[in-house]
């Protein structure tokens, strides 16, 4: 498959789609340090998955940057999410936050027992993050996560349209690129 990378005996895939649709066990949304489900796709998470999830996170208080928490995903197909509190905004260390907050979305599916867990365009868009610079970060975190012990099976990276896909595309393919083949 030209879209995908297999690390160790993990999958990773890209797919154009809506996060927020997908039939997978956990999906990451690139949250706010309150935890409120704001615009965008805190909208739909609401709307489709219901007022439930936004009650759940009430109880956790604001994260810090790199910081996670998951909760249910009410009526989405996806069984959970992964609210991760990204840098936004070029705040200082933005590359080495944003690495961070890819490997804590990881860390915390693996303590939860998730095979799967799927991400947007980290940061991209509303936070200021360019598309270059979540599509290195975000691949190469999820790569050398994959490359140690891991029991997670599949990561897909879920891009919303031509314009997010082609940078992710491309780093995927300088990756596969500098892998050597058994």
């Amino acid at each position: 498959m030209p879209d995908s990378l297999v690390v160790n005996d993990s999958i990773v895939r890209l797919v154009k789609g809506d996060i927020t649709d997908l039939e997978i066990e956990s999906f990451v949304y690139y949250a706010r340090h309150d935890l409120q489900l704001g615009s965008g796709f805190g909208t739909a998470i609401t709307q489709r998955g219901g007022s439930a999830i936004q009650e759940e996170l009430a109880g956790h208080g604001e994260l810090p940057t790199t910081q996670v928490v998951i909760s249910g995903a009410g009526n989405l197909k996806a069984r959970s999410i992964i609210h991760a509190v990204g840098p936004r905004f070029q705040e200082e260390d933005l590359t080495a936050k944003l690495r961070a907050t890819v490997l804590n979305c990881l860390t915390a599916a693996e303590q939860k027992g998730l095979k799967q867990i799927a991400f947007p365009a980290m940061g991209a868009g509303f936070y200021g993050v360019s598309l270059e610079t979540s599509a290195e970060v975000t691949l190469q975190a999820v790569r050398d996560y994959l490359a140690g012990d891991t029991d997670i099976e599949e990561v897909v990276i879920c891009l919303l349209d031509n314009r997010e896909y082609a940078p992710f595309r491309k780093k995927l393919t300088e990756s596969q690129m500098a892998t050597p083949r058994a």
